[in-house]
Order: C-alpha cells, then sequence, then structure tokens
C-alpha cells in the first residue's frame, strides 16, 4: 500500500511511502478482530488505574461505640452505635477497597492489536505521512500552522515520531487535542482514541520493520 508524502505545509511532495501490508492491511474479518481490541484496550487502561480508593467501613468510622437505643420496646429495628451505615455519617456497607487492576496479556496477542488499530485507521485514510522534520523553536503557534496546513487542527491528532525532538514535544504538549509519540511505544489505544495520525517517514520505516 502506497501513500503520498506531504511537507508541513501541506504540500504533496511528490513521493511515496510504502506501508507494509502485513501491518496497514490485514484482513480485519479473520478471527475476532473486535474482541482481540477489547482485551488489549482493557488490559491498557486498566494499567493507568492507580487502585488506591477506599472507604471507611463501619469498624473505621471514628465515633463513639454507645449504643443508641434501648434493645427492645423502641418500635423500630435494632440500632447499634452512631456508625451504623444506616445512619448518616457512618460507615459504608461493601465500599471500595485498594485493589491493583492490572491484567496479563501475551505479546502476540498485543501485537495484534497494534496491527488491527493501524488497519483500521489506514482502512479510513486517516494516517497522513509527512517528511522529517523539527521545529526552530518550541513554539505552539508552529505546531498550529502545520495543524491547519494538513487539515487536521479541529481534529485529535496522534504526531508519530522516531525520536522525542524537544521543540516538538513542547510545542505540541499545550495542545488539547494533541498528542506525540514515538513509534516504537504505539499502542491500539493510542491509535483508536485520536482522529487522524500524522506520521514522519522514519517511523514508518519503524513500523513497517518492528511490527
Amino acid at each position: 500500500m502506497e501513500v503520498a508524502v506531504y511537507n508541513i505545509k501541506g504540500e504533496d511532495t511528490g513521493r511515496k511511502v510504502e506501508l507494509n501490508d502485513a501491518v496497514f492491511c490485514r484482513d480485519l474479518s479473520e478471527g475476532n478482530a473486535d474482541h482481540t481490541l477489547y482485551l488489549d484496550i482493557k488490559q491498557y487502561l486498566g494499567n493507568q488505574r492507580q487502585g488506591t480508593h477506599k472507604s471507611k467501613e463501619r469498624s473505621e468510622v471514628s465515633g463513639s461505640t454507645r449504643k443508641l437505643g434501648r434493645q427492645k420496646g423502641g418500635g423500630g429495628a435494632r440500632r447499634g452505635d452512631i456508625n451504623s451505615p444506616l445512619l448518616r455519617g457512618g460507615g459504608t456497607v461493601f465500599g471500595p477497597r485498594p485493589r491493583d487492576y492490572r491484567t496479563k496479556l501475551n505479546k502476540k496477542m498485543k501485537a495484534l492489536a497494534r496491527r488491527i488499530a493501524l488497519t483500521s485507521k489506514a482502512a479510513d485514510q486517516k494516517i497522513i505521512v509527512v517528511e522529517n522534520f523539527t521545529f526552530d523553536a518550541p513554539r505552539t503557534k508552529s505546531y498550529m500552522e502545520m495543524a491547519k496546513s494538513l487539515k487536521v487542527a479541529d481534529k485529535r491528532v496522534l504526531l508519530v515520531l522516531n525520536n522525542v525532538d524537544d521543540n516538538v514535544l513542547l510545542s505540541v504538549r499545550n495542545v488539547p487535542n494533541a498528542l506525540m509519540m514515538q513509534a516504537i511505544d504505539l499502542n491500539a489505544y493510542a491509535v483508536l482514541n485520536n482522529d487522524a495520525l500524522v506520521v514522519t517517514e522514519d517511523s514508518v520505516k519503524v513500523i513497517n520493520e518492528q511490527f
């Protein structure tokens, strides 16, 4: 599969770059592509969670342990101390406790999910290949001018570079709908969570060879 290469001004350079069919042109009808993506994204999002949530149960609430009412003859249900979950300010019944949300997924399935995600973007023509570039200085305006030229200024954009460029990184990080990532660090969630992928030529080589 061949795609045109643009410069940061949005002009066609006249060159084309080859996208590896094994990565960008997979048959999505084979196997269970949706379930593979589900497992991979579930693992990715679960691994981002701290799992430090905690609510106090009855025995952990600070309060008197004095029995509030008599055992019988009150005309209602028995009540213990003021820490009862039935009372305002009392403990929580079966509240959240700290836990680990991390799950395991084998490397082959994660790699397959990534290829499925890239294939989906390529099929929707949402991958834009640009020639290798850098900015003279870290300026958000430089990125916005490039995004407008490529007609992705109003979209969620994943900018994929071969190596971390400090000027580009500092220019992108203040833009709410833009994210920069190294090609080797790509994952299915990052690919699918953005409307368009702006990929440099060197990044295409890494993806073709490594993925």
